[in-house]
């Protein structure tokens, strides 16, 4: 399940989150644990939804400046993952991060129970900057007219 964020009006930015349960396929190590190649995967793919919203266009994920792994991920676990877009360039758009854990499976009742955490656990951090080439930036000029970036937030392409 995916839920966006759109841009009402100046001061709000745009955001995308993504929900979704990890399953054994998921599993990439002993004891169910999920490579954390899957949550970077994950981050891509709201990167993408922002980009579309932005720009009319799936852009290129160019390169991540920070990933932060802070907590085990496994299959079972319900993920939610959110991204926001924190700069618009003329052609590069920075954005952030965060993986959090909201459901946990609890094998040590049953195979099928789990419980909704009490608070989520964040399990991963990043930010990283895509790249939308101008020739296919579709609709940028009015989605930056409604989004919170300042112009002296829009930094360099």
């Amino acid at each position: 399940m995916s839920e966006s964020t759109p841009a009402p009006g100046a001061g709000t930015p745009l955001r995308a989150t993504l929900r979704l349960r990890l399953s054994q396929a998921d599993a990439h190590y002993g004891g169910g644990l999920v490579d954390g190649a899957r949550l970077l995967a994950l981050f891509g793919d709201v990167a993408t939804e922002l980009l579309v919203r932005l720009d009319g266009d799936e852009g290129l994920f160019r390169a991540y400046d920070a990933v932060e792994f802070l907590a085990p991920v496994h299959a079972g676990d319900f993920l939610e993952i959110t991204g926001e877009l924190t700069r618009v360039g003329s052609t590069s758009r920075a954005m952030r991060f965060e993986a959090r854990k909201v459901i946990a499976p609890r094998p040590d009742i049953s195979d099928s129970t789990a419980e909704v955490l009490a608070a989520p656990v964040v399990v991963c951090r990043a930010s990283g900057t895509c790249v939308t080439p101008k020739e296919k930036q579709r609709a940028v000029r009015e989605a930056l007219a409604a989004l919170a970036l300042a112009p002296e937030k829009r930094g360099p392409g």
